[in-house]
């Protein structure tokens, strides 16, 4: 069982990732599916999840440690493994993608999340780490290297 980790900015390929991927074998949760966005929803699905022995893919920005932190420390509470995914990206390339997308997130929000998006590390408890860019409209996986 693992919990999967999107993370980077918004309009950054995480959601077409997800379905490419990890549709067929984990369930997927994202706060862009919520009408209301109650912090709490997120946490009680990914603990209804991984006590039902599913395995879970996070569909958010996930910018910051402290955000991570807490998806990090729940996982390991119910000996999940930790995978993280960083989507590599520049702010014009999202804010771009991000016009033609059905529901568009402010582009203040792209500039916001951009402005305290904080590289992951190894040492936040992942088990594993990758690079994901998005290159001619295919995924390009790369291993982690720490900086």
């Amino acid at each position: 069982m693992d919990i999967v980790l999107l993370m980077g900015l918004q309009a950054s390929g995480k959601t077409s990732f997800y379905r490419q991927v990890f549709k067929e074998t984990h369930v997927h949760i994202s706060k862009d599916l919520w009408k209301n966005n109650k912090p709490y929803k997120q946490q009680k699905l990914l603990l209804e999840s991984l006590n039902a022995g599913r395995s879970v893919v996070i569909d958010n920005t996930s910018p910051t440690r402290e955000e991570r932190a807490a998806l990090i420390q729940t996982a390991k509470t119910r000996e999940a493994k930790v995978i993280g995914y960083y989507f590599q990206s520049r702010l014009q390339d999202c804010l771009e993608r991000n016009q033609n997308r059905d529901r568009q997130v402010p582009a203040l929000g792209l500039y916001a999340t951009f402005k305290k998006l904080q590289l992951p590390s190894l040492e936040e408890g992942f088990e594993a780490l990758f690079y994901v860019e998005l290159a001619e409209g295919t995924f390009v996986v790369s291993p982690w290297e720490e900086p």
